[in-house]
């Protein structure tokens, strides 16, 4: 209980504002929920390639996700069978970095690839959460769900016009790393060898 409550408080809108920005791509409905559960999803389809040609490309395009991500037991190929690859990766997500001031977290997701027979590849990206406030060693800290941090309920003000400051951050940086992460997908079928959007890494 004392966990919500810390992450309810630090959801409510700061006194001093922010500076003005246009937020609306961020609003709601940026962030997807099926089941009650932050996941957002998109579907590609290729032409004039084979399911395994498909595969291949989106296999080593995942393997680079993780390869990118954090090198610990958290980051790794879950599964890879039967055309679909599943992976688990921990990566930094920077909001701010100054001298002696780099405002940070570790940004975790769960991403699935399924290549479809009729050409096509199904990608998945959820159970998100984030660890926020560890000290220079990387300890301590808090975990916070999508579900709890950056969903419409948690993250937008109830007129449904802003986003409050300190979820707002989080939600922002969200979307605009999955959207690079499905546009690295379809780079990956243009160029002739893919390569994912690198994250900060850190090992």
């Amino acid at each position: 209980m004392k966990h919500y409550l810390i992450a309810l408080l630090l959801c409510l809108p700061l006194v001093a504002s922010a500076a003005s920005r246009d937020d609306s791509k961020y609003l709601r409905g940026a962030v997807p929920e099926q089941d009650g559960i932050v996941t957002f999803t998109q579907t590609l389809s290729v032409a004039g390639k084979s399911q395994t040609e498909i595969y291949a490309t989106i296999q080593a395009y995942v393997r680079q996700l993780v390869a990118c991500g954090r090198q610990d037991l958290r980051t790794r190929v879950v599964s890879d069978q039967d055309n679909t690859i599943v992976a688990n990766v921990e990566e930094i997500m920077t909001f701010k970095k100054k001298f002696l001031n780099w405002d940070h977290c570790y940004f975790r997701y769960y991403i699935a690839a399924v290549c479809t027979p009729d050409s096509q590849v199904q990608l998945t990206i959820t159970k998100i959460s984030y660890l926020y406030g560890f000290d220079n060693e990387g300890q301590g800290g808090d975990t916070y769900r999508a579900e709890e941090w950056i969903s419409d309920a948690a993250a937008i003000n109830k007129a449904g016009t802003k986003l409050y400051p300190r979820c707002g951050k989080f939600r922002r940086k969200t979307v605009d790393r999955v959207a690079e992460i499905f546009d690295g997908v379809r780079q990956a079928f243009e160029a002739p060898a893919p390569a994912a959007p690198a994250a900060t890494v850190v090992h």
